[in-house]
């Protein structure tokens, strides 16, 4: 899932987006909460209409950013108190208000109010901070049942019907229900820290209060990459194979395949956006750090082996002056490819599923360029 926290991928508009194929985009409570605000999102029909996003919509409870703002945030059983870091000004989140805000953005699916565990993390720490996040998922869960029905495309009738066309037409059709017919998703939260013992309790705890679908959170927080992959690994054996398993913030290409292979479902990742914001691109002969001035007389595309129209239509030497100059148009065409690269990725791992051939050992193949001959 390409990362739009702020109801916009950074430098892409959404018929760009429709085009390299994206079917779902993620956003951020806390962020649409802080600006333009959920009631004004609310007002304009929901965050589909207000991005004009068609397809659907992931949004995360603002559990990771308030966690991030550790120097202005305090945590108690009611909720979070934090201070907004726009203007300083004093906000409390607590489990029902994170779902209220969900259910006024209106996005597909949406994630329980839980609390990030940080890195490192004594086991005791560890053990307070899952109870509180079971709590707070089953605090979620309960105001959620009660007020799912308030979603702004209820009230929506002609974007609704609007939308409902577009989904049903294009690349990416799909044999869905109706705005009408359709009510969001609540996802669970499994956390425990790095314990592989408190994340077999949380993955069981977190499954008997019943979710249509779980995630993994409280990773990619500083800790060794090798010890978030045991921490995958060791967590999927207990989730339901047969509901989406979502893994939070991860991650490069190579993992993406990696936790494919494993069993994840979902991912997302700020880093094909904000890597090409900063001239390093993936293409399927490694990375490439565009910003060098080896590139500065190249003509080639970036990778021959993509078909996205940035790779298509300009040299490494444009693209490295782009950077050089600091246009615009430099970090909307590394982003473009970027998320490119991420999506054929992943069309090439559903396809080997597909074809029963993702099996341990063989991923390493879908980064060779492969990937770029399949078609959307």
């Amino acid at each position: 899932m390409p990362v739009g926290t702020l109801a916009t991928v950074k430098g892409v508009s959404q018929d760009v987006l429709e085009e390299l194929g994206v079917q779902i985009l993620l956003g951020n409570a806390y962020h649409l909460y802080l600006r333009p605000g959920v009631e004004q999102v609310k007002k304009l029909g929901g965050l589909h209409r207000f991005m004009s996003w068609p397809r659907a919509i992931l949004t995360d409870s603002g559990g990771f950013q308030v966690f991030s703002l550790s120097e202005l945030r305090k945590v108690s059983e009611d909720g979070v108190t934090f201070r907004s870091h726009l203007d300083g000004s004093s906000h409390f989140f607590s489990p029902e208000s994170a779902m209220e805000d969900q259910i006024g953005l209106g996005a597909d699916i949406i994630m329980a109010f839980d609390e990030c565990t940080e890195y490192p993390a004594d086991r005791e720490r560890a053990r307070n901070s899952m109870e509180l996040t079971l709590r707070w998922a089953e605090r979620s869960k309960t105001y959620f049942e009660e007020h799912k029905h308030e979603v702004p495309w209820r009230t929506e009738r002609k974007f609704a019907a609007e939308t409902d066309e577009l989904r049903s037409s294009g690349p990416t059709r799909t044999s869905v229900p109706t705005w009408d017919q359709r009510t969001q998703a609540l996802f669970g939260i499994v956390q425990g820290g790095m314990d592989l013992a408190l994340r077999k309790e949380s993955a069981e705890r977190t499954i008997e209060i019943g979710f249509p679908g779980y995630a993994i959170g409280g990773l990619s927080v500083g800790e060794p990459r090798s010890l978030t992959r045991e921490v995958v690994e060791a967590t999927l054996e207990y989730l339901p194979k047969d509901k989406p398993r979502y893994l939070m913030g991860v991650g490069t290409p190579e993992e993406i395949v990696e936790y494919a292979n494993l069993g994840v479902d979902m991912m997302d990742c700020v880093l094909p956006t904000r890597a090409a914001r900063h001239g390093l691109l993936f293409t399927s002969e490694g990375k490439i750090s565009i910003k060098q001035a080896r590139y500065a007389s190249d003509q080639g595309p970036l990778d021959p082996n993509c078909r996205c129209r940035t790779c298509s239509r300009y040299s490494r030497a444009y693209l490295r002056h782009l950077y050089a100059s600091n246009e615009i148009l430099g970090q909307i065409l590394n982003t473009i490819h970027n998320l490119t690269f991420y999506l054929d990725t992943m069309r090439s791992v559903r396809h080997s599923i597909g074809l029963g051939s993702l099996e341990q050992g063989k991923g390493a193949r879908l980064l060779s360029g492969e990937q770029s001959q399949l078609k959307p």
